[in-house]
């Protein structure tokens, strides 16, 4: 039989061994010395982790947050109409208040206008005078003026005295109320025909003229 010769460690038995005891070691450290699988869960469930909302899922801070803002937004657009209702009604009135104001300057314009009609006769006549004595401020009345025409002409506006002194003079007395040219063209009111025998001019003058003499044509009761 052959003769078994001592083995040789060469430098390649060398590197395989080492490699197999470098594998038992990581081995060992796997088996006994690393931490378990239960220990590591434990590990992570001792950390605190706020909850993440999962995507296209509100919060309940979110939703809060949420219904705030609508609130908020609600709360603006109902003031907004209120002060837009506010402000056309105040328009509105401005509008009805204007609309009146023209309406009554409209008629106070038609009124100062349209002049007053009176009868042709001796009543329109009188109340003509009054009229405008009214606005001259010239004292006397509808019947001071009435019973001193009755008296002086009896209701005739081409009534001619030709027989008293004023007639011998060349200036006889014309008129309902007798007026001669001379004090018809002193006493003439502005606004009433300059014609001596015109009944409103005449009568008009003839009370501006007693006025002047006798405090008002209702004081005269005879000749004047």
């Amino acid at each position: 039989m052959p003769r078994i010769s001592t083995l040789r460690i060469t430098r390649s038995h060398k590197i395989a061994t080492a490699v197999l005891v470098a594998a038992g070691s990581v081995t060992a450290i796997t088996a006994t010395g690393g931490p378990s699988e239960a220990q590591t869960t434990q590990a992570r469930s001792s950390v605190s982790v706020e909850p993440v909302a999962a995507a296209g899922i509100p919060t309940a801070k979110d939703a809060a947050a949420r219904k705030a803002a609508q609130e908020n937004a609600a709360k603006e657009a109902a003031a907004k109409k209120a002060a837009a209702d506010r402000k056309a009604a105040a328009e509105k009135d401005a509008a009805k208040e204007r609309s009146e104001k023209q309406a009554a300057n409209r008629s106070t314009e038609r009124k100062a206008v349209t002049p007053k009609k009176f009868a042709n006769n001796l009543d329109g006549w009188i109340r003509e005078s009054l009229d405008i004595m009214k606005k001259k401020n010239i004292p006397g009345s509808y019947e001071g003026l009435h019973r001193n025409i009755m008296r002086e002409s009896s209701g005739n506006p081409n009534a001619v005295n030709d027989w008293d002194i004023n007639a011998q003079n060349g200036i006889p007395s014309k008129g309902l109320l007798q007026v001669i040219q001379p004090t018809f063209d002193a006493y003439h009111v502005k606004g009433t025909p300059k014609k001596l025998t015109d009944p409103v001019a005449n009568i008009t003058a003839a009370a501006n003229y007693a006025a002047d003499r006798y405090g008002s044509i209702d004081n005269v009761d005879s000749a004047y």
